[in-house]
């Protein structure tokens, strides 16, 4: 079933596809085109900014999916509010709670004592807001890197198995806190990188492509 919040898939495409389209294997790969086009600007935003707030995540959406959606920027709050999003046996934050959700992965992934020994604690809180419609994985996956990066740390996602990863993450939304994601994580968790290497860093990541067999998917 082709998901259609809007109700209009049929006029408008697939979330409202700019082009109009609707063949899944198009809009992924137009999709994975807009995220490299933008990822520079991404990373470009957050290094001018003292402290990541929720509007700075909405902003790296927008830098990376402008050129696919109207609505890139806009979290479900705005235009889904009233739909609760799954995948698998995963129920994330409702449309109004997922600001808060993000706002507390922020928080702790912005604490210099909590971000090195649990980068993965952070990037469930970070999931489970899941804000956006679509290109969420993609989108946190740059603002994970980017608190990472303010940490000291950098984690080599090029290296990481798709299977594994994904049912660390699912403890780890099931039972937040118990480090499911963080022991997944520690063996690939090494020094941080220089700035000017992260678009390359995450480029690198299998599954970008939107590739629904891959570790990071289309939404």
């Amino acid at each position: 079933m082709t998901f259609d919040p809007f109700g209009d898939f049929e006029t408008r495409g697939y979330l409202r596809y700019i082009a109009g389209e609707k063949d899944p294997d198009i809009v992924r790969r137009l999709e994975h085109n807009s995220f490299m086009t933008g990822i520079d600007e991404a990373f470009h935003h957050p290094a001018r900014i003292e402290r990541l707030t929720y509007r700075d995540v909405l902003d790296t959406h927008k830098a990376l999916f402008e050129a696919v959606y109207p609505w890139a920027g806009q979290d479900r709050s705005r235009n889904a509010p009233d739909i609760a999003v799954s995948k698998g046996e995963v129920l994330f934050a409702h449309p109004k709670d997922a600001q808060a959700a993000v706002e507390y992965g922020l928080r702790l992934g912005q604490d210099r004592s909590v971000m090195p020994g649990k980068p993965g604690e952070v990037m469930g809180y970070l999931a489970y807001g899941h804000p956006f419609l679509d290109g969420n994985g993609r989108t946190i996956m740059v603002v994970h890197t980017e608190l990472a990066q303010r940490a000291g740390i950098a984690i080599d996602w090029a290296a990481t198995d798709k299977t594994a990863y994904l049912a660390a993450l699912t403890h780890a939304l099931d039972s937040p806190g118990k480090g499911h994601l963080d022991h997944y994580l520690k063996p690939y968790m090494r020094p941080a990188i220089g700035r000017e290497n992260l678009a390359r860093h995450i480029s690198q990541t299998r599954g970008l492509d939107g590739n629904p067999n891959q570790a990071f998917g289309s939404n």
